[in-house]
């Protein structure tokens, strides 16, 4: 791998990664089980190892490359709104689950929560590659 790493690339690889997440959380958290559920938790267990592994290679390689001062600063910008929209919606699932708790279970909330994790990495890449491009 020759290819110079953008950072593009790095926050891209980001939705794979909650995505992995997400799916491996569905395995620990379903209810009903099939015998080939096992042959799935196995597989995305280990995909989402390795992509993490490859994801720190890449970074590691990233890190001794000239970096872009003007793509980090957008990163930095992308990454406070996100947290503020993280937080509004975190906060409008702990009080949705309060008012709702004898409703609304544990297993569901976790799914809202993966939701939200699902959601910022994908609007954290959209964000920060609108920036990017617009030179923001």
């Amino acid at each position: 791998m020759m290819k110079k790493v953008t950072l593009r690339e790095l926050v891209g690889a980001r939705i794979v990664a909650a995505i992995g997440i997400a799916a491996y959380y569905w395995c620990w958290a379903r209810n009903g089980w099939e015998n080939y559920f096992v042959s799935i938790q196995t597989f995305i267990g280990t995909f989402v190892f390795l992509f993490f592994w490859f994801l720190a290679m890449r970074e590691r390689k990233y890190r001794k490359e000239v970096m872009d001062e003007m793509a980090d600063a957008n990163l930095k910008r992308c990454d406070s709104i996100c947290y503020r929209i993280a937080m509004v919606l975190i906060v409008c699932i702990g009080f949705l689950s309060a008012v709702l708790r004898f409703t609304v279970s544990t297993e569901i909330i976790g799914y809202m929560l993966m939701g939200v994790l699902v959601l910022m990495s994908i609007v954290r890449t959209i964000l920060f590659c609108y920036m990017d491009v617009k030179g923001v």
